[in-house]
């Protein structure tokens, strides 16, 4: 009777081994493994795509706004800035609130990130453009190219998630 009871026992479990996973579970948890934080603890809620977000800041001179968008490039120097992809052939230019914290240098460009912070437009000067063009490794001849201020949207992150 007992060698029956423990055959029993071995056919319940190889057959629970030949069972699928919940996928549902692994795909929840593996999302939340891709995403790494930098800065204060957001979420994804709430996130705008952004030709919404170009739409809410449209003519306001500062916009609390969370936005979920590509990165094309972080600094490579610290990590200090990145600048992201507002959809329409432009991009913009985030900061870090009080550079408080810093994103990789290496490995997020073409990344999906979301921030919370700030939105307003800024005049960038032709001294800063200048450091910020040598923080991305540009070459001397283009930054000497550079000539005249920029006058665009940025943004100032509290928080950013980017999607792995």
């Amino acid at each position: 009777m007992r060698t029956i009871t423990i055959l029993s026992a071995v056919v319940m479990m190889a057959s629970a081994c030949n069972q699928p996973a919940d996928t549902t579970e692994n795909t929840e948890t593996a999302e939340l493994i891709a995403m790494s934080y930098y800065g204060d603890t957001i979420t994804t809620d709430g996130a705008v795509a952004p030709a919404e977000f170009l739409a809410q800041v449209a003519g306001k001179d500062s916009v609390a706004m969370k936005l979920e968008t590509k990165i094309n490039e972080t600094c490579k120097m610290k990590g200090c800035w990145m600048t992201v992809d507002l959809g329409n052939g432009e991009e913009m230019r985030v900061k870090f609130k009080d550079y408080g914290f810093f994103v990789p240098k290496e490995g997020a460009n073409g990344k999906v990130a979301v921030m919370e912070g700030y939105a307003f437009t800024d005049t960038i000067s032709v001294d800063h453009l200048r450091h910020l063009a040598e923080d991305a490794g540009k070459t001397p001849e283009e930054i000497a190219a550079i000539s005249e201020p920029e006058i665009g949207l940025n943004f100032e992150a509290t928080g950013v998630i980017i999607k792995d």
